[in-house]
């Protein structure tokens, strides 16, 4: 690889280091062409970006990126891929069904929302985040409950009270 190709695939990297807020660094060494395939066919489906990566280019995209990765750089021995996507636990996700027929990808580490995790033991953790979206859906529909429980309480009530009106007019008829 030439100095310009190396200079080209660095510019790409940070540009995707730049673009995406959820970013996970795994390990799929050993995994044959056809289980690879099969994985990058998993993250297709899951809308999960994935590229094999050389470290030290990842790493010199890392330093002339605008985010902090922390101790994520550290990890960057032996093979690494890259997996992108908008959904924090995608790729967790993606992750944790591949390896129900594999021992691999191993999660060396991931950059979600500007929080660093180091370690495979954190899968099970980010497998269970939730989506920015997914929390405004809780939110709002926190937010609503309180209003419906006031007007199914008021509904109700309002058919008790008429109920009891009625009563008292046909008795005093």
């Amino acid at each position: 690889m030439t100095r310009e190709e190396k200079s080209q695939v660095i510019q790409d990297l940070t540009a995707q280091l730049t673009e995406n807020t959820n970013i996970y660094l795994t390990d799929i060494s050993g995994l044959n062409a056809g289980t690879t395939s099969d994985l990058r066919r998993a993250c297709f489906k899951a809308n999960v970006g994935m590229a094999v990566v050389k470290n030290t280019l990842l790493e010199k995209a890392m330093e002339a990126s605008d985010k902090e990765f922390g101790e994520l750089p550290t990890v960057l021995k032996g093979n690494t891929s890259v997996m992108y996507s908008e959904t924090g636990n995608a790729p967790a996700k993606v992750i944790k069904a591949f390896r129900k027929k594999s021992e691999k990808p191993l999660l060396k580490g991931a950059f979600i929302e500007e929080a660093i995790y180091i370690g495979d033991d954190q899968l099970d953790m980010l497998v269970d985040i939730k989506s920015k979206e997914e929390l405004i859906g809780e939110i709002v529909g926190l937010l609503q409950s309180p209003a419906k429980n006031v007007i199914s309480a008021l509904k109700s009530g309002g058919g008790t009270l008429a109920g009891i009106i009625k009563t008292l007019s046909e008795k005093e008829g």
